[in-house]
């Protein structure tokens, strides 16, 4: 089994569900168990600022990073915050997933989160994408996912509404090459 880690998923057109309807997801991990990623291009509606405040965590808030919006990251655990972000050793409950990449799940970080303390890039994300034991697989092989190589780029920098299509640029694919539905 190849593993899927540090790649996205990119949805396919007949993939309706109301999580994954044009969605890019990154995988964390990926191995005999199972699966788990985060999606990073689906809004809850929520700014920093405001999940920060929800939390409990005061203090002054830099207002460009308090504006930030907060991604719906799956259905998984939707209460839960998973923060992707450039490396920033030191919280209590950090995974590096690579040299330019980590996840922070604990609430350290949501204190530095509006501050110049925050790691460089930072994408906040309730809940996560989960797959058991052979059923991402058995979705790509159903052509509910193309795959493609994760690069920071297209995580941090490019605006949310963009990473779609950014993702499926990166196969050399327009979305409106792709079929709505069914295998041709």
């Amino acid at each position: 089994m190849n593993s899927l880690e540090n790649h996205f998923l990119i949805a396919m057109p007949s993939l309706q569900d109301a999580f994954f309807k044009r969605s890019l997801t990154y995988i964390c991990e990926h191995n005999e168990q199972g699966a788990m990623g985060i999606v990073i291009n689906q809004l809850t509606g929520m700014t920093v600022k405001e999940l920060l405040h929800l939390t409990k965590i005061e203090g002054p808030i830099d207002q460009q990073r308090g504006e930030h919006l907060v991604m719906a990251g799956g259905p998984v655990n939707q209460e839960r915050g998973f923060i992707l972000h450039t490396p920033k050793p030191g919280y209590s409950s950090s995974l590096s997933l690579n040299s330019d990449i980590m996840v922070t799940t604990s609430r350290d970080i949501l204190e530095d989160l509006a501050t110049d303390n925050c790691p460089q890039n930072t994408i906040v994300a309730l809940g996560y994408a989960g797959w058991s034991a052979g059923q991402l697989e058995s979705e790509i092989q159903q052509n509910s996912w193309l795959i493609v190589e994760a690069d920071t780029e297209l995580l941090f920098e490019t605006p949310v509404h963009l990473k779609w299509d950014k993702a499926l640029h990166k196969l050399g694919i327009e979305p409106w090459q792709l079929a709505s539905a069914g295998n041709a």
